[in-house]
């Protein structure tokens, strides 16, 4: 499992959050998505031989929040 945070600079509701998570919850190998709103980061943890980080921010994109820059925080 992997997991890597995701800068969103421009969520900021609770309707933003719940498209983020919608959106990359969707893609296969997917456990869970979550944003913070006070940080403007998602939080992802997927299995890296199902999906990629460039799917997951190209999900994100496609809901219209640009992704600002994102960091693999663990990995096993």
């Amino acid at each position: 499992m992997t997991t890597t945070r995701v800068s969103v600079p421009s969520v900021h509701c609770d309707h933003c959050k719940a498209a983020i998570e919608g959106a990359a919850s969707r893609a296969k190998g997917v456990q869970r998505a979550q944003v913070d709103l006070s940080t403007k980061h998602v939080t992802v943890d997927y299995d890296s031989e199902v999906t990629d980080v460039g799917e997951l921010v190209g999900l994100i994109e496609a809901q219209g929040y640009a992704v600002e820059s994102f960091e693999e925080v663990s990995a096993s």
